[in-house]
């Protein structure tokens, strides 16, 4: 009886630990089903998205074809990757130094949108090999000199050719800081109305820049750019007197920047600003008109004064060579 007791509660145990086998297993069979059928679905929507999206590219492709390169344009295919070939080559020759002079050059000239310091810097290098070549050249026509001389010929003309490209930049920056000086003043006036009559700094600044063209325009709306892109006001200010690189545009900046960190009026910062500016303007002109005389010497003197002594002296030389002649 125990036996039989022992058998049948051994065999009930058993049943219980089949039963509870099947059921896990039967648990990991279901969700292998469920996660094959759900891979299965997966990969079917991926397909689907895959015909969506080549089939979008298809038509995309219908609608602006691809040129090929025979259909591109000569300049495309040969002459600007020829010139890219070339300022790539010319851009090692040129020193860092050299690089970071131009990029600060470029910054004040506000051209970083139209130029690189990489064409720049190939420009230097392609100068002073030009230079240096006319020199040489030079030095070639010209007959009867020496070893030495003609050396010298090509150092001058590749030091020539150097220094040029500066000279020229440092003119069109200077011409740039006298058109914002002489804009300067109209648009400080223009600006201090606006916000008297109720706008904002930057909705004024855009009003005037809407309406407005210059290098100074051309600089506030850089600055607008800036603002909206995530720039705080602070910083947009101090990089657009440097850009400029003007004092009065310095003195605009710092107190502005003053006005908006104290809570000054504006209105008032802008009047004070704009009358101050009105007054430099007009000291400046009158320097201007005061060395005017003196740089028109030198033009009376090569220009004026010999037309005067001709038409004066040449009648009675003249008349003093016939009477030596009878």
């Amino acid at each position: 009886m125990v036996f039989l007791t022992a058998l049948v509660v051994t065999a009930l145990f058993m049943l219980m630990l089949l039963l509870i086998f099947c059921s896990g297993h039967m648990s990991q069979v279901r969700i292998q089903h469920r996660m094959s059928k759900m891979i299965a679905e997966a990969e079917q929507e991926r397909k689907i998205l895959k015909r969506k999206k080549q089939k979008g590219a298809e038509e995309a492709e219908d609608k602006s074809p691809v040129r090929s390169l025979a259909e591109m344009p000569f300049s495309e295919r040969v002459i600007l990757p020829f010139l890219k070939t070339i300022e790539d080559n010319l851009n090692q020759f040129a020193p860092r130094e050299l690089k970071n002079m131009m990029e600060m050059m470029l910054f004040r000239l506000g051209g970083q949108e139209r130029w690189t310091v990489n064409h720049l810097a190939a420009g230097w290098v392609l100068s002073v090999l030009l230079g240096g070549a006319l020199a040489f050249l030079a030095g070639y026509v010209i007959t009867g000199l020496a070893l030495i001389q003609k050396i010298t010929f090509v150092i001058l003309g590749m030091v020539a050719g150097a220094v040029l490209p500066f000279m020229l930049l440092q003119s069109a920056i200077k011409r740039r800081q006298a058109a914002i000086k002489r804009q300067l003043p109209d648009f400080l006036d223009f600006l201090c109305v606006s916000v008297q009559a109720g706008l904002s700094f930057d909705g004024a600044v855009a009003k005037i820049v809407s309406r407005m063209k210059g290098p100074l325009t051309d600089e506030f709306r850089r600055m607008l750019r800036d603002t909206s892109l995530g720039m705080t006001k602070r910083r947009s200010l101090t990089q657009l007197g440097k850009r400029c690189d003007v004092e009065e545009m310095y003195l605009f900046t710092s107190s502005v920047i003053q006005a908006e960190h104290l809570g000054t009026s504006m209105s008032k910062t802008l009047q004070v600003q704009a009358e101050n500016m009105r007054d430099r303007h007009r000291q400046a002109v009158k320097a201007a008109a005061l060395k005017a005389p003196i740089k028109i010497i030198f033009p009376m003197i090569v220009f004026i004064f010999p037309s005067i002594f001709v038409m004066v002296i040449m009648p009675a030389i003249l008349a003093l060579v016939k009477s030596l002649g009878k």
